[in-house]
């Protein structure tokens, strides 16, 4: 007895490790230089490299019968954005620039999230009661394209963080329209639509 119980909690206490490292999309969530936990980072006054690999990603995950499907329309608990600690890098001349990179990682966390919003919107208004688990796709590609192009930009107009004014302004503008899409985080019922 004592056997079982001590294995349930050695499992217990390595799942809540393996947990630590991903961390969910919080408006109070903030990324710290500690958060970089890939092999490969390191912050070096002898060098001048500067990288940065940002960890966010954006997950769809739907397990659900044919009959369930059909009649759900609401998929905000389906897609989630993660940053991954483990596979978040950075790598710094300074801790000047360490900071400025996890700024950067910490605006391109909070785009995920709007875009991952701007995905349940997506589908919440355009899925049908006869759709197919294959209509996700075509918004989902749409919105991680516009997404990656963004992110894509403000890294090389900011370079990569060191233009602090900017990126502090473009990120602003971000946390707006995520609040703009309140109805749309992973735990809100979206409004259903009013019929004249």
């Amino acid at each position: 007895m004592h056997y079982k119980l001590i294995f349930i909690l050695i499992i217990c206490g390595y799942s809540g490790i393996g947990q630590e490292t991903k961390i969910e999309w919080s408006p109070d969530y903030q990324i710290t230089i500690e958060d970089f936990k890939g092999p490969q980072t390191k912050i070096n006054q002898k060098g001048s490299s500067v990288y940065v690999q940002s960890g966010v990603s954006m997950e769809l995950a739907v397990q659900m019968s044919n009959f369930e499907f059909m009649f759900t329309k609401n998929f905000n608990s389906k897609i989630t954005c993660t940053f991954q600690k483990e596979a978040a890098t950075l790598i710094a001349p300074d801790s000047i620039r360490a900071v400025q990179l996890a700024n950067l990682v910490q605006y391109d966390f909070d785009l995920s999230e709007l875009y991952t919003r701007k995905i349940r919107k997506e589908l919440f208004e355009n899925k049908k009661t006869f759709s197919n688990v294959t209509f996700f796709q075509p918004y989902f590609d749409k919105m991680i394209a516009e997404r990656n192009k963004v992110s894509s930009k403000i890294y090389t107009d900011t370079d990569f963080g060191t233009n602090t004014a900017l990126l502090e302004k473009e990120h602003k503008e971000v946390l707006k329209e995520i609040d703009l899409l309140s109805d749309y985080c992973k735990a809100c019922k979206p409004p259903k639509n009013k019929k004249n």
